[in-house]
């Protein structure tokens, strides 16, 4: 049975190597193999264990995927956390990163702190495009030509919002007044 949990220390270099793994894959992320390092997955792991959230989604003892919540750094906009899923190679189509996204945002919904989840997605990416419509992710824009591969061709992101449904109120209101202020009323 697939169980998430918080990441540890100990999960840090298997994360890494998934993560080196899955960025060797053109398109799947925006960091190349040889731009990761170890150290920085130790430090994230800490540093979000006090202010955010980094889980993995474990079966056995083999990590299938991971994800993270990471709060943004400037006062106006901590209420928005960014997120990051990776499902890890060979664990695709498992529903490893439904049960990843669904955790976290159980999480947020009795998290008062946060209200938004963004991400970036890249536009080719159809399963992940589908996941985050499923679980209630809205498109927000698209970024074009954002994503560099290394033989030379471009890739558009899509950014993704997902509002609590704790907050929803609020945010619908605050899409009706933007509607009427873009209709001039």
């Amino acid at each position: 049975m697939l169980q998430i949990r918080i990441a540890t220390q100990a999960d840090a270099s298997a994360i890494w190597q998934a993560e080196v793994e899955t960025a060797a894959i053109p398109g799947h992320l925006v960091s190349r193999p040889g731009e990761l390092a170890l150290k920085s997955f130790e430090i994230k792991i800490r540093d979000l264990a006090s202010c955010g959230r980094f889980v993995v989604a474990e079966h056995g003892e083999v990590l299938r995927g991971h994800a993270l919540l990471e709060p943004m750094p400037l006062e106006a906009v901590r209420h928005v956390s960014r997120l990051t899923v990776v499902v890890h190679p060979g664990h695709t189509g498992q529903g490893v990163g439904t049960a990843l996204v669904s955790y976290l945002q159980n999480h947020v919904d009795r998290d008062p702190k946060v209200h938004k989840i963004e991400l970036l997605v890249r536009a080719s990416n159809t399963s992940a495009i589908r996941l985050y419509r499923r679980l209630g992710f809205i498109e927000e824009g698209r970024l074009a030509q954002r994503v560099r591969l290394p033989d030379g061709t471009f890739l558009d992101d899509l950014a993704m919002a997902w509002f609590p449904t704790s907050k929803a109120e609020i945010t619908a209101r605050s899409l009706v007044l933007t509607d009427r202020r873009a209709s001039g009323y």
